[in-house]
């Protein structure tokens, strides 16, 4: 088991609480967190990856209470297991597209296995935009560098905020069959949290948060 959680509650203010039920997610698997915006995704998955200690509950990652442990260990772990796709893709507009995949790893001063960079590019194709700046990069390649930087070093859980929510159909389809593809290519399992109804068939395992603040089912 990658990641579970048991229980999760997360009160904020004076807000309804935001209730997270017994979750788990295995090596390989693919899950659909489906909500409407401002239902709570992005919290949890805050609580889920070592951001925002809940209220109430465990998160329990590799069986590691994750918040048993020190903020600089839950970043470490985190580090280790996780690999982020933002709505805002975050390149840095100074810094060339393989500049961008590599920021992640160069900041952590983690090493990355010889060819790997090339190699990604290349399955993305991307080998050709290397040394562009993302302002000389259509949305699409933008999109898929940020990917590479996701996969980069071959996380164990790769999660996805909303990456098709200004999409249109050809689009979206190709960024869910790149992310899955991606996934299935390094052995990770991978976590989409979308409002996007579109993506539903795409999932055999499918999350709802109904309301904000409300149940998950």
């Amino acid at each position: 088991m990658i990641l579970a959680s048991n229980s999760i509650v997360v009160r904020r203010g004076e807000s309804r609480p935001l209730y997270l039920p017994d979750l788990s997610i295995s090596p390989g698997a693919q899950l659909l967190l489906l909500g409407p915006s401002g239902s709570g995704k992005t919290t949890l998955l805050s609580v889920l990856a070592g951001l925002l200690p809940p209220t109430e509950g465990d998160v329990l990652l590799e069986q590691q209470n994750l918040y048993a442990q020190s903020s600089v260990a839950r970043d470490r772990i985190r580090g280790k297991t996780f690999g982020f796709i933002f709505q805002t893709l975050h390149l840095l507009p100074s810094l060339t597209l393989a500049q961008n995949v590599m920021l992640a790893a160069d900041m952590a001063k983690v090493g990355v296995e010889p060819g790997r960079l090339e190699d990604l590019l290349a399955k993305l194709g991307l080998a050709d935009k290397a040394n562009r700046k993302p302002t000389a990069l259509s949305q699409g390649e933008q999109q898929r560098a940020a990917i590479a930087r996701a996969v980069l070093l071959r996380p164990k859980l790769l999660i996805a905020d909303e990456p098709t929510s200004a999409l249109d159909d050809a689009n979206t389809n190709a960024v869910v069959t790149l992310l899955q593809d991606q996934a299935r290519e390094t052995g990770a399992a991978l976590m989409i949290a979308t409002h996007d109804a579109r993506l539903l068939d795409r999932f055999d395992t499918v999350v709802t948060l109904k309301t904000k603040g409300g149940p998950v089912s």
